[in-house]
């Protein structure tokens, strides 16, 4: 089945997203750009607009937006929030402050109310020092948006392993069962047991890494390792396994 491109698809009362056409071996089928609203609101709230894609934005802007939040700062995700920002009149908000357009930046642990929604920031670094998830809740509903913190599918790029696995426990102490808004990828249906999976993996990938530097050596390096250790996975994925790599031997060499 191929993707939706352009098409916004309800994916519960307060959720709608738009999938930007930039598949990639990195954004998966495209960025999810989600669209929030509490029922009868008048406004909506635009988490990741996405590249700056004229194709793609405009779709995000057929309601009133409220506010414009930016999970991180990659291009994939932040680079549309100035042209979405112009076109509407919403202020940008992201940890960090650079990002922001007239508003201040986020605050970990800060709630917000937009939308008839509220929404609290939960700082969980590790894929990036900016990154955050955003815990949503409304009319009865809540869910969790997880930037590249958490995918849909496969597991993400780390520049922090140790800040990873903290944000990871912290994901593990949500309820069970509250759906998962990814970027990239179809939504997770219970984001805690897939926090748990992700801990789990993290895991059993640096004691693979632990086992390929007995073999190699303490100075071996991130290629020799993915090599070793990622010699049954595609081999346009090494490039970024060789990023995940890094953090887990500046984890284990700390």
């Amino acid at each position: 089945m191929n993707p939706e491109y352009g098409v916004r698809r309800e994916v519960s009362p307060i959720a709608s997203v738009v999938l930007e056409n930039n598949p990639s071996t990195m954004t998966l089928e495209g960025t999810n750009s989600w669209i929030l609203r509490a029922p009868g609101a008048a406004s909506t709230v635009v988490v990741d607009p996405g590249h700056d894609d004229p194709d793609h934005l405009p779709r995000l802007a057929y309601d009133r937006v409220e506010l414009i939040l930016l999970t991180h700062h990659h291009p994939d995700h932040a680079d549309g929030a100035p042209w979405l920002a112009q076109r509407t009149g919403a202020p940008v908000r992201a940890l960090r402050p650079e990002l922001c357009l007239r508003s201040p930046a986020l605050e970990p642990g800060e709630r917000l109310t937009a939308a008839g929604l509220e929404i609290e920031v939960l700082h969980t670094p590790g894929h990036t020092d900016d990154s955050v998830c955003l815990r949503v809740s409304g009319s009865g509903t809540e869910h969790v948006l997880t930037g590249d913190t958490i995918l849909g599918r496969g597991t993400t790029v780390l520049s922090d392993l140790g800040a990873y696995l903290g944000s990871l426990r912290l994901l593990t102490g949500l309820p069970d069962g509250m759906l998962g808004l990814p970027g990239h990828g179809p939504e997770l249906p219970d984001l805690r047991a897939t926090a748990r999976e992700y801990l789990d993996h993290r895991e059993q990938r640096l004691n693979q890494v632990r086992d390929a530097l007995d073999k190699l050596g303490p100075d071996a390096t991130p290629r020799q390792i993915v090599e070793l250790v990622y010699a049954d996975v595609d081999q346009a994925l090494w490039g970024p396994a060789e990023y995940s790599v890094k953090a887990q031997l500046d984890y284990l060499r700390s």
